[in-house]
């Protein structure tokens, strides 16, 4: 197969095997970040910025605010798309994320769904377990923010 050839239909839904698209929430208050312990793979027991796979029928928005709702129990305000993340290693399926920054939120932080935990870090003092390339979308998320003051 040449690189610009389609690839395969799946046999069973007809449906061509694409990459996926995830979504990131970097919630930031001040100098700290929240992130969560992963309950499940890939990444499992390592810390990860809230977030995970778009459903159908929702737009990344929509996906960022269910998906920061599901494991931290917060309700977001507002959110800035910070950008795309797609190097093919970045995640074992090589899912494409698209990341949001998001300075307003309400709620009792719990973690809930996909996090055994969900704690607030300081931006210079990340965890060395971080998974797939959140420490750079930290980084990026900061440099956004720091436009936006």
């Amino acid at each position: 197969m040449r690189k610009h050839d389609a690839p395969n239909p799946c046999p069973h839904c007809g449906r061509y095997r694409t990459r996926a698209v995830t979504v990131d929430a970097v919630v930031v208050d001040n100098d700290i970040v929240l992130l969560i312990l992963r309950r499940n793979e890939p990444y499992k027991d390592c810390w990860a910025l809230p977030g995970g796979y778009m459903d159908f029928e929702e737009t990344a928005g929509e996906a960022c605010y269910r998906e920061l709702a599901e494991e931290t129990g917060l309700k977001a305000e507002g959110l800035y798309f910070i950008g795309e993340f797609s190097q093919p290693g970045r995640h074992p399926e090589q899912c494409i994320a698209l990341a949001f920054l998001i300075t307003e939120w309400e709620g009792e932080l719990a973690a809930g769904d996909d996090a055994l935990e969900a704690k607030w870090f300081p931006m210079t003092k990340l965890p060395s377990n971080i998974g797939f390339d959140h420490k750079k979308i930290v980084g990026c998320a900061v440099s956004h923010r720091e436009g936006l003051l």
